[in-house]
């Protein structure tokens, strides 16, 4: 059924160092560095799904430096209207710039003092409405998000720098330095096509993407897009989350991907414990978790490995497809813009 013949999805894949490098050349906003964060009593940010998650690494950077911010997703936002004021800045994030919840935010909420949004149309409403608006210049995407996410990561904390009065040309600089790394990773499916072999010798295969910290982004993306593009099981979680509940899933038949800087004790005794059960555990960063087999990233900066580990998830995405007998990345039931609500 899937042929040899790459998918759209894959193709895309393809093009993400090019659309990284457009992003590295978009010149941000002026606008941007006029913003004093202090002034507003609350910092919103919004989105939906991976426009949504992308945001965990900015969020916990903003936390860390004392200001009041709330994350949350553009449906929730919906329900608890009371959090826009008219002294909120509302950071929203939508790859389409048209997804029904933002539209839905936009046309039914009082509006923000100041409006930021993310977004890869520049004639979409969130576009047309925003105060200071950023492109994520990713180009036309068809299918499961794939460049457009690794350039809101670049993009969102391009505009955290700018928010915060850092000069963001060493963040230039360590993208660029990482994209041989990247072109490197998308050539070198191979380790992952062995891992899934493996997995689909069992009748339940099964997923489960941890992460902690700034990695939260890429067990939360990974896990979604691993469902929308292979229709594998697939569930994503922050640290110790896995133990209350979900550790009852573990064993033959589960594979667990692990995300982090390397250094988590909680990561640690959760990958002795799974290889312990029978669980197949993959470390992927820059360090092995408990002795389990690594997919390797580059470690200096969260950045870089952020966009470096979701690509190996996205190998997982074409592979995990291919054994389920689907078409990676092609949609049965949705569209790429998901404007129901």
């Amino acid at each position: 059924m899937t042929g040899n013949l790459n998918s759209a999805y894959e193709s895309e894949l393809g093009q993400q160092v090019d659309a990284l490098t457009a992003q590295l050349s978009y010149v941000l906003p002026s606008a941007l560095s006029a913003i004093s964060l202090e002034r507003y009593e609350r910092i919103v940010l919004a989105g939906m799904g991976s426009s949504d998650y992308a945001l965990i690494p900015i969020e916990r950077e903003l936390i860390e430096r004392g200001l009041p911010v709330w994350r949350i997703d553009a449906g929730r936002l919906l329900d608890m209207p009371q959090l826009i004021t008219p002294k909120t800045l509302l950071w929203m994030t939508s790859q389409s710039g048209m997804s029904g919840e933002v539209v839905a935010v936009l046309n039914t909420l009082p509006a923000p003092q100041t409006l930021i949004a993310v977004t890869n149309d520049p004639h979409s409403l969130l576009a047309q409405r925003a105060d200071v608006l950023i492109e994520l210049k990713s180009g036309e995407e068809a299918t499961v998000s794939a460049k457009s996410y690794l350039n809101t990561l670049v993009a969102s904390y391009r505009t955290l720098y700018a928010l915060t009065g850092r000069d963001d040309a060493p963040l230039l600089q360590e993208v660029s330095a990482v994209l041989p790394e990247v072109a490197r990773i998308v050539a070198h499916r191979a380790p992952v096509q062995a891992i899934t072999d493996r997995l689909f010798r069992h009748t339940n295969p099964r997923l489960a993407l941890i992460g902690q910290g700034a990695d939260a982004a890429t067990a939360l993306t990974g896990a979604l897009i691993v469902k929308e593009a292979s229709k594998v099981s697939a569930e994503g979680f922050i640290g110790g989350e896995f133990r209350h509940g979900p550790m009852e899933t573990s064993g033959a038949g589960m594979l667990a991907l692990l995300f982090g800087e390397g250094n988590e004790a909680t990561l640690h005794t959760l990958a002795d414990d799974l290889l312990g059960n029978g669980t197949e555990v993959i470390s992927v960063g820059p360090k092995a978790f408990a002795g389990s087999e690594q997919l390797v990233t580059p470690g200096k900066t969260p950045l870089a490995r952020l966009l470096c580990t979701m690509l190996w998830v996205q190998h997982f995405t074409v592979t995990l497809a291919r054994a389920n007998d689907k078409v990676p990345g092609e949609f049965l039931y949705g569209n790429k813009i998901t404007v129901k609500i």
